[in-house]
């Protein structure tokens, strides 16, 4: 078995949220303060592959994706571990070769980076 293993960012908690900071102070400059937060958790479930594909620090590829659409598009599955919204998940991304996120397989929330990262680590 295969695998690549590969660390995105500095796992710091001020780093890592910075996806839903960014998206709250974009939606409040747009609909005003104390909008921003409500407003982010509709485009959070609207968008979630996306924004937990973005808010990873570290993935690993786990293998391609054997999908039953016929429609020519070669996807891989990877493992990627993240934080958002304050809570650190695992999750299972079908991901193109220009590195776009096109779904999610599962995810799963943790208390802590060290066992986000053991699920990720063992994802296969």
């Amino acid at each position: 078995m295969m695998s690549i293993y590969q660390s995105i960012g500095t796992a710091s908690a001020k780093v890592v949220d910075r996806v839903m900071v960014a998206l709250v102070s974009g939606l409040e400059l747009e609909f005003g303060r104390g909008a921003g937060a409500a407003l982010a958790h509709r485009f959070l479930d609207a968008e979630e592959a996306d924004f937990r594909w973005d808010a990873r620090v570290e993935e690993r590829w786990i293998g391609t994706y054997e999908g039953m659409d016929d429609d020519g598009l070669e996807l891989d599955r990877i493992a990627i571990c993240g934080r958002l919204d304050g809570s650190w998940f695992c999750a299972i991304m079908l991901v193109d070769g220009d590195g776009q996120a096109h779904g999610m397989m599962g995810c799963r929330q943790f208390r802590s980076l060290v066992t986000a990262r053991d699920a990720m680590l063992h994802a296969h």
